[in-house]
């Protein structure tokens, strides 16, 4: 097994961040105080971004819907402000850089991040458990933010240490290397608390009988590889605790390819020609960004999920899933002749391709638009396309920088098309969110 020697990794999660900020914010304690993040505007079926710690003590888990807490409890409801949320966040990464240089910084998501330690313990005479203690305190004096820690000598086992040991710890620290990982969590289930290890792939672990980390380590590799490919490797080196990836990695690494996606997921499921609108909608944003930022793309992808059946959820619950993610999903690639930047060109595609892909007899819950190979819009070696009207797409290009223009100076709802005021549209009100949440 291949192992890294003499490294300390922590993992820092902010506990319940959205729900704590909001507890803050009212002079509140996140610790005690009954709260959730939820818009009310929709229905009782919006889903909580954030229960704090006390009301998940009492049990109401994360991420359930408004109508799922139980009757009985008492509760104060945030609605969600995103912006808020994001200035926060930075603000903690601003407290962390106190402590360590951004290069041994991986911030992971808006409330967690990964700290490369093993240079800093000699530096301030502390362990890697001390001088996590060290930054939690720090962030909960200036913040009043408290935080969960997991520390590992390497970056999985920071990050199993965290979501497993800490959140199971009355100090909400966790500490693991190898030995004390197979000693005590190779048995430990469901195998879905694992990082990476999500409900698609325990099934199809489950099929070949592997039910926790110690079954897949002892198990025999080449039906691992028959199944996964070359994600039986990371399967396989996680069983055993061990991550080759280190901090140098991480920041040295640079995408192969760009691509720029939009997607939502739907308040109700649409009908097939309400659900072209949405995709019209989508193509035209994400065609203006890459205006924008000065690219074009090679090919337009087009991706839905069907919204599941009565059948379809009654199958689910009898395999013992009580959350339902979404339906059986369909959707196809348009390759464009030359890279391209034109509105027109990208809608024409992502509607062509959506048309041809989708069925029209099932409701539609989700939807994504993504561009794909994305480059620069003057890159070298791009061949020209001898077909093309260019004076035409010029001026639709100058059109779109005039949009942008616009938009950045009086907002993202200063100009709108026809499409957008059709009762099915959601384009108006997703410009007034962040990550399809409102922003404050």
């Amino acid at each position: 097994m291949r192992e890294t020697a003499n490294k300390q990794y922590l993992c820092i999660d902010l506990k319940s961040f959205y729900a704590s900020v909001e507890c803050v914010d009212r002079g509140l304690d996140p610790m005690t105080t009954d709260l959730v993040v939820a818009d009310l505007s929709r229905t009782n079926k919006t889903i909580c971004l954030a229960v704090s710690p006390s009301l998940k003590a009492k049990g109401v888990r994360n991420r359930c819907r408004i109508f799922q807490i139980p009757t009985h409890l008492r509760y104060e409801v945030a609605p969600p402000r995103m912006a808020r949320y994001i200035q926060k966040s930075a603000e903690i990464y601003g407290i962390y850089l106190r402590w360590m240089s951004k290069d041994d910084i991986h911030v992971y998501s808006i409330d967690e991040a990964f700290f490369d330690v093993t240079p800093y313990l000699a530096l301030y005479g502390l362990s890697a458990r001390e001088l996590g203690e060290r930054i939690r305190e720090d962030v909960v004096a200036r913040t009043g933010i408290p935080a969960t820690c997991g520390v590992g000598t390497n970056l999985y086992l920071a990050k199993v240490a965290l979501d497993i040991t800490a959140k199971h710890s009355e100090d909400f620290f966790g500490e693991l290397d190898e030995r004390s990982y197979k000693e005590t969590l190779w048995n430990h289930r469901p195998i879905t608390d694992f990082w990476r290890v999500g409900a698609g792939t325990a099934r199809r672990l489950a099929q070949m009988g592997i039910h926790t980390m110690g079954q897949l380590a002892l198990s025999p590799q080449e039906p691992l590889y028959r199944e996964f490919g070359v994600d039986a490797e990371i399967l396989i080196d996680h069983a055993w605790g061990v991550e080759p990836v280190e901090m140098a990695h991480i920041k040295a690494y640079r995408p192969q390819t760009h691509c720029l996606t939009n997607a939502q997921v739907l308040s109700c499921d649409y009908a097939f020609d309400d659900a072209r609108t949405i995709i019209k909608e989508m193509a035209d944003a994400v065609a203006l960004e890459l205006v924008e930022r000065g690219k074009a793309a090679t090919s337009v992808v087009v991706w839905v999920s069907y919204g599941l059946t009565p059948d379809e959820k009654a199958a689910m619950r009898a395999e013992g899933n009580v959350r339902f993610w979404g339906g059986p999903s369909d959707g196809g690639t348009h390759r464009f002749v030359t890279p391209t930047s034109s509105r027109r060109q990208i809608i024409d595609a992502a509607v062509d391709v959506y048309d041809q892909t989708v069925s029209p007899l099932r409701g539609i819950h989700r939807l994504n638009v993504t561009l794909d190979g994305v480059v620069d819009d003057d890159a070298a070696g791009v061949q020209l396309d001898l077909f093309s009207d260019t004076a035409s797409l010029e001026r639709e290009h100058r059109r779109q920088l005039a949009v942008s223009a616009v938009k950045e100076k009086f907002g993202k709802n200063s100009l709108l098309k026809g499409i957008d005021l059709l009762p099915e549209a959601t384009a108006r009100e997703r410009n007034r969110q962040i990550g399809g949440h409102r922003s404050g």
